[in-house]
């Protein structure tokens, strides 16, 4: 016997007021992008998406509506696995999305969730706490003790409610939740199925239902996934940007963004310090200076484009509150210390050869140098 699920719509989800909300979520952020693909997408769409593929995809990667309207790139890479993605939410298998820390993964669960089903908060985060009732369901047991087991009684999860609306649910971090609450999803995949014995009754997965994990590369050995429950998913790696000039491009953006929800300065003014940090953290990331002329050791930290965005977007904090508006070297400076510097013994002897070898000896960097050396005294 199936069981539906009584659940508020995505419009009947409390919102922050216009303009109020810290961080809105991707379909309140771009609705008028999201409106405007939708108004003029006459491609096919599988069953209850939003849009088609092809419009998911240019919501994503960024192109122009032939009315003129531009729409925003949220991801900036291979045009290739956005597809892949895209493609593999209209099958019947799940999507996870595995990439080292900081490769835009929750960003683009959050955005494919939006696009395709206008509503991106039916959503697990995963930690080595995530009980198995975050996945399958749990129970309000004030009911549960007055009244017994019942529909009311029922506290569904975000997998279920995405399986009985025909909707797209997110797991975060799938392989920090344990082993054994990760293998729930096993049945619910396969099957498209989930049993509630309690009440003799079971939810099935209605079309346009899917899921969307996420994991990191630096996770492996924590929780793997089992077998079993691997062969339930595609996998799509996001790759670290391919250039310097698209990760500069992908913090500009995203400082842009936070930075006009925070009051700040635009990022541009500040576009020589924004170079200056991707740089850095390229080096230190990949072993080797951009020239490939002169080795570095490489510190203990991922060094990703989310934490260069979070540098960036602080010192933009600096500079407007305690400077003049305009980044500077000196209101980067700490910001950098701080995600180079992770292991206080080795990191920072990797930190200071580095200063001394690569950032002093470099042209017009004596700013930045004296910034950094400052900072590390």
């Amino acid at each position: 016997m199936s069981v539906t699920v009584d659940n508020p719509t995505s419009a009947e989800h409390s919102r922050a007021e216009d303009g109020e909300a810290l961080r809105p979520h991707a379909e309140d952020a771009f609705a008028a992008e999201l409106a405007a693909l939708a108004a003029r997408d006459d491609r096919p769409r599988p069953a209850r998406w939003k849009l088609s593929p092809w419009a998911v995809a240019t919501y994503l990667l960024g192109g122009t509506l032939a009315d003129g309207t531009v729409i925003t790139p949220k991801y900036v890479g291979p045009r290739r696995i956005v597809e892949v993605a895209v493609t593999t939410l209209a099958t019947d298998r799940a999507l996870l999305l595995l990439g080292v820390p900081g490769t835009a993964k929750t960003w683009v669960s959050e955005h494919l969730a939006a696009a395709v089903s206008g509503d991106s908060t039916l959503l697990v985060q995963g930690t080595a706490g995530t009980p198995e009732e975050a996945i399958r369901y749990g129970w309000n047991y004030a009911r549960l003790l007055a009244h017994g087991p019942s529909r009311e009684a029922l506290v569904p999860s975000p997998v279920m409610r995405a399986m009985a609306e025909g909707m797209t649910a997110r797991v975060e971090e799938l392989t920090r939740i344990p082993a054994d609450v990760q293998d729930t999803l096993i049945t619910i995949l396969s099957e498209k199925t989930l049993p509630i014995p309690e009440l003799g009754q079971e939810v099935q997965a209605v079309r346009g239902f899917n899921l969307i994990a996420t994991a990191n590369d630096r996770d492996r050995g924590v929780n793997d996934l089992s077998s079993a429950l691997r062969r339930r998913f595609n996998t799509v790696v996001l790759p670290l940007p391919e250039s310097a000039e698209a990760e500069v491009d992908i913090v500009s953006r995203r400082v842009d963004q936070i930075g006009r929800s925070l009051d700040l300065p635009a990022a541009p003014e500040g576009i020589d310090e924004i170079r200056r940090v991707v740089t850095v953290f390229r080096e230190l990331r990949d072993g080797v200076t951009a020239d490939g002329r002169t080795k570095v050791k490489s510190p203990s930290g991922t060094l990703s484009t989310a934490e260069a965005i979070s540098v960036v977007t602080n010192g933009l904090a600096l500079a407007a509150h305690f400077g003049d508006g305009v980044l500077r070297p000196g209101d980067v400076a700490a910001g950098i210390l701080g995600a180079v510097v992770r292991d206080p013994a080795a990191d920072r002897v990797v930190w200071q050869e580095y200063l001394e070898a690569v950032v002093r000896e470099r042209e017009g960097w004596k700013d930045f140098y004296r910034a950094c050396r400052e900072v590390s005294a």
